[in-house]
């Protein structure tokens, strides 16, 4: 297995994987917006697991200003994360978040956001394997006016 950047030829791979992981949301959307935010500035960052030229999963992640429980700012901050169920089980999530954290280091960062809905157990399970401390649990709330 390869942990690298998204490189132009992954992009139709990567909004499948996209689509596995946001379901609620359209593959043209996902694309898109992905594509947007690979050309935005300060880019969203995309590194990808390459098992034997197959995308088996990837991990995205830019800055915000704040992230609950963090004393820094800018925070490095994990936005999607995500390994096709044929490869889970095989330490690729893992790799993907170890290179995130490396990239991260090499800058001078010193903490990583992340974040993970409250009923997802399996992704707030595996956030804490990897040594991710639970900060807080947020309920979100809208009202149409």
């Amino acid at each position: 297995m390869n942990v690298r950047a998204l490189e132009s030829a992954d992009i139709g791979r990567w909004t499948e994987l996209r689509a596995a992981l946001w379901p609620d949301q359209s593959r043209d959307e996902l694309e898109s917006e992905g594509r947007a935010a690979l050309g935005a500035s300060p880019p969203l960052n995309v590194l990808v697991a390459d098992v034997g030229g197959v995308l088996a999963g990837f991990v995205e992640f830019g800055f915000r200003s704040y992230a609950e429980g963090c004393d820094t700012s800018p925070v490095p901050y994990v936005e999607g994360w995500y390994v096709s169920d044929d490869y889970r089980c095989r330490g690729i999530g893992g790799a993907l978040m170890r290179a995130v954290e490396d990239w991260c280091r090499a800058r001078g960062f010193v903490e990583l956001g992340s974040d993970a809905n409250a009923d997802h157990r399996l992704s707030r399970d595996v956030h804490a394997a990897l040594g991710f401390e639970e900060v807080e649990t947020l309920v979100v709330f809208r009202r149409v006016l």
